[in-house]
């Protein structure tokens, strides 16, 4: 026999399948894994009361800088000045322009007709060319008393001179031996007769002079009197005719051609085109906010510009406060009545604050409380909200600089303390 091999040949054990033991080192290492991730947010999961999508929150970062609380509004530009013309007196009408049209300062713009007041300023001319005429009669009459009284006067005057000399030849006669005593004692006596005549026509005279310029000066002020009657007539008249009290262009006819109207009724209105203001209505809550000087910002098609308030209504009215803006340098091109235009009040400014996005958290928590992002997970957090603005609101505690809080609404979390975000 030829010897073979077989006793030299031992059975060897299979090899083990490589491929199997690949997936299950994979299954082993995925486990692995995932109970790394898991472990941390099942822990998280176990210290929160309740859960929430981080992508239906809006979360903001707390900065420091300048607040500037404002309101927002919007308003109709309106004409600062545009005067309403009323009439004068009861009339027809008589309308010279048609609404829209351009006119100047001191154009005829409408005439009323009034028979009355037309009437009554002819009868008070009458009455002042009479009383004119009284005044210079009664001028003429007192220089013809004044001569005769000065007359009288100097008649007198003359009397006693004459007296003076007869009692002066009367004397030396008598020391002369001449005439009797009796002759100088009675010249004596007419000199005293004649003094007083003569003192008593120079009273008179000043007398009559001071009547006569008193009834001369009781005339004159009737006079006068009826003179500012018929300059008053006068204006009234003319402002029958309804001139326009600046330049600018007819507004509103408030009365038809040829109508009559009652003394004091609207008759049309005049708009001043290069004077334009915005006029808001703005929440009562922030009336006492308000006052005028405080500055604006009025947005238009073509861009910012500068405003300043200038009047706020002492009255509110369905809930909001009027105020009117005027345009502090230049104003847009093209303004009409009515317009519509966004403004923005600046009402004051709180440099170096903590502040944060305004969002609804403010009134959802009332200003008392936020939720402050840490780690996944919204912390709640007692705070202290100061001013607010349009896109801003003040912490004044509660937080500090870089924390970032959940600035949405924060109805979902239910008042929970901790919230993990997902």
């Amino acid at each position: 026999m030829i010897r073979d091999t077989s006793a030299q040949d031992r059975k060897i054990a299979p090899p083990r399948n490589r491929k199997k033991l690949f997936v299950w080192g994979g299954v082993a290492a995925a486990v692995l894994v995932a109970g790394a991730l898991v472990l941390p947010v099942a822990a998280r999961l176990m210290s929160a009361d309740s859960s929430a999508s981080s992508a239906r929150l809006r979360i903001a970062e707390v900065k420091r800088g300048t607040l500037t609380r404002d309101v927002s509004v919007q308003g109709k530009v309106v004409a600062a000045i545009s005067p309403t013309l009323y009439a004068r007196s009861a009339g027809t009408v008589t309308l010279d322009i048609q609404a829209g049209d351009k006119v100047k300062k001191g154009d005829v713009l409408a005439e009323i007709d009034s028979p009355e007041l037309t009437n009554k300023l002819k009868q008070e001319q009458a009455t002042l060319d009479s009383l004119g005429l009284e005044v210079e009669r009664a001028t003429i009459a007192n220089r013809k008393l004044e001569a005769a009284t000065k007359m009288a006067y100097e008649q007198a005057v003359i009397d006693r001179q004459t007296a003076e000399r007869e009692l002066e030849r009367n004397t030396k006669a008598f020391e002369r031996g001449a005439q009797p005593e009796m002759e100088v004692l009675r010249a004596k006596d007419a000199l005293a007769k004649t003094r007083l005549s003569e003192s008593n026509a120079q009273q008179n005279m000043q007398l009559d002079r001071d009547t006569l310029a008193f009834e001369l000066k009781t005339k004159r002020f009737a006079l006068d009197r009826q003179k500012l009657l018929v300059e008053d007539l006068t204006r009234q008249v003319d402002e029958l005719k309804m001139r326009s009290p600046v330049d600018g262009q007819v507004g509103q006819l408030l009365v038809q051609q040829r109508a009559n109207v009652a003394a004091s009724a609207a008759v049309l209105t005049v708009v001043d085109l290069s004077a334009f203001e915005i006029e808001v209505q703005v929440p009562e809550v922030f009336a006492h906010d308000l006052g005028p000087g405080m500055g604006a910002e009025i947005q238009d098609a073509s861009g910012k510009y500068a405003g300043e308030v200038s009047a706020i209504s002492p009255e509110v009215v369905d809930g909001q406060v009027t105020g009117r803006i005027r345009f502090a340098d230049k104003k847009p091109d093209g303004l009409r009545q009515n317009q519509r235009l966004t403004t923005r009040i600046l009402m004051d400014e709180h440099p170096d604050v903590l502040m944060v996005e305004r969002g609804p958290f403010v009134d959802t928590g009332a200003g008392r409380v936020a939720y402050v992002v840490r780690g996944g997970m919204a912390e709640r957090t007692t705070i202290q909200v100061g001013a607010t603005s349009l896109n801003a609101v003040e912490i004044v505690s509660g937080v500090k600089e870089g924390d970032r809080i959940v600035i949405s609404g924060t109805d979902q979390f239910n008042g929970a303390q901790r919230v993990a975000l997902n």
